[in-house]
Parts: C-alpha cells; structure tokens; sequence
C-alpha cells in the first residue's frame, strides 16, 4: 500500500475520533443541562409604597371613612366639606373621644389660628399651611378641621367655622395649582357646640403663632390640619 493511502486512512480515523469525542462532549452537557436546569433569578419581593402610621385604628379609620364619603372627597358629588350636623351623622361618639382620635396626628398636623371673628390668614399661617401641605409623604388625604370658640352667637360661629376652613382650602388651591385638589382635601368646619379643644393643645401642637399668647378661647378659633396615612 502506498504512503499517501495509508496517511490519508489515518488522517480519517483521527477526524472521526475528534468528531466523536466532540459529539459525546456535547451530550454530556446537554443531559447536564436537562437534569439540572439553572436556576432563575429569585424574584424581587414586592415592598408595600405606603405603610399604615400606628394611629391607623379600626375607630380612626371608621370615621376617616365616613368622612371621606360624606364630605365630598369620592364618587361625583360636588359638595365641598361637612358641617356640624353631618359630623354628628357620622361620628356617633362624644366630643372627647372624636378629639381623641385626632390626638396621634400631634407631631404630623398643625393648628391654624385665627383672630376673634376673623378667617383672615396671617403669613405665619399661609407659611405652615404650605410647610405641612409638602410634607405629603405617601398620604392620599388632607384634612382641614375648623373651629369657632363660644364667643358670640352659635349662627354666627357656624358660619365663622366655614369660613375659617374655606380660607385654608382657597389658599392650598391658589399655591399649589393641583388640578384634584377637591378629591384630596376634606373639610369638617365645627360649630361651638362641638368637640371644643382643651387648652393643652396650645403647647402639644405645632400652631401658627408660636411664642404669642393662646387660651381656651383662642385655640378654638381655629383650623387643624394635616395628611392622614391611613389605608381605607
């Protein structure tokens, strides 16, 4: 036999040796593949964009509902805020315990006050109000809670208490602009027949008149703000 068969029959068992060795090579890896797949990425966990604050209570939150639906804030109707009557409606417990329910909101909210028989805003107040509406966090609503002290006549002192909120909620729509203002802000506007303020709100809560003078009377004539974090 020639030297050039006899190299060309070997060059031909080597080519398929490589191929079957390459073949088997890739079996091996796919059966490798087959039993055990690669693992996939492990999902990221979801994490909750708004965490309930601790006053978050069934009680709270019970009337924070009411309020929501009867003063405007879903559906269609275009009525704006509450007034003394709808709260007694709504919140069937005593003066005490409704201010209870808003006491946790001491380091979150603000006081508004204002002069006697007055619901012009100061600067100091226009600046809190602004510095509280800001600090939203992840809140969906706003509340304005006004009141009107004992001085005068209950009539008079209604329609004090509405003003007093309607001035807070026209100065929010003029600075901010916010097209949905109305389904964010919520106003209950108090008469003097309920749910007065003790006198130990003037030092407990962040007010718009810090250093000045501020009795029972005073704390009374007045507007509460703040954003609730709460879930409904």
């Amino acid at each position: 036999m020639k030297l050039s068969h006899i190299l060309s029959i070997l060059a031909g068992v080597g080519l398929l040796v490589g191929v079957t060795a390459f073949v088997n090579v890739e079996v091996k890896a796919a059966e490798k593949r087959l039993t055990a797949p690669k693992k996939a990425d492990a999902p990221v966990a979801a994490t909750a964009d708004h965490t309930e604050a601790p006053y978050c209570t069934p009680q709270f939150k019970s009337v924070l509902q009411r309020v929501v639906n009867a003063c405007g804030l879903v559906g269609e109707e275009s009525r704006r805020g509450c007034q003394p009557v709808d709260v007694k409606q709504f919140a069937t417990i005593s003066d005490e315990d409704f201010n209870a329910l808003f006491a946790p909101l001491e380091q979150r909210g603000a006081i508004i006050l204002f002069d006697d028989g007055a619901d012009k805003l100061d600067e100091g107040a226009k600046k809190l109000i602004m510095e509280k509406w800001e600090d939203r966090r992840l809140a969906r609503y706003f509340f304005i809670v006004s009141r009107a002290s004992k001085t005068g006549a209950a009539g008079m002192n209604k329609a004090l208490s509405h003003k007093r909120a309607n001035s807070v909620n026209f100065w929010l729509q003029d600075q901010s602009k916010d097209p949905d203002l109305d389904k964010k802000v919520g106003m209950l506007w108090l008469g003097e027949e309920f749910a007065q303020l003790p006198k130990d709100y003037c030092d407990k809560w962040t007010n718009s008149r810090p250093g000045k003078p501020c009795n029972a009377d005073g704390i009374n004539r007045s507007a509460f703000i703040s954003w609730v974090d709460c879930r409904l």
